[in-house]
């Protein structure tokens, strides 16, 4: 099992910067796949963007792409959603996810999840 625990949300003027971060405890964190989604009220969670256990695949929801950037760093069990040029689409509740057993940006396919942190992008 792993806990994860995101932090870095927050309120962003449009065309602003942010980075989140998700850090995982409990079981061998390459082990695992992982992935940031978002949600706000009244939709669906959606795929943000998904990175393999070694960190050498990684890929990008067309919405966020050449924009948000994710990447992980297993020496400190964390991973990383880097959100450049953000715009108030972007708002939402973001979280990560971590799955054993597939490489996805399906939500079902993720066990694991953290609590989700806020991100307000004003125009």
């Amino acid at each position: 099992q792993v806990q994860l625990v995101e932090s870095g949300g927050g309120l962003v003027q449009a065309g602003g910067s942010l980075r989140l971060s998700c850090a995982a405890s409990g079981r061998t964190f390459s082990s695992y796949n992982m992935g940031w989604f978002r949600q706000v009220p009244g939709k669906e969670r959606e795929f943000v963007a998904r990175v393999s256990r070694s960190g050498g695949s990684t890929g990008h929801a067309d919405s966020v792409k050449g924009r948000f950037t994710i990447s992980r760093d297993n020496a400190k069990n964390t991973v990383y959603l880097q959100m450049n040029s953000l715009k108030p689409e972007d708002t939402a509740v973001y979280y990560c996810a971590a799955s054993v057993n597939f490489y996805s940006d399906i939500v079902r396919q993720y066990t694991y999840w953290g609590q989700g942190t806020q991100v307000t992008v004003s125009s």
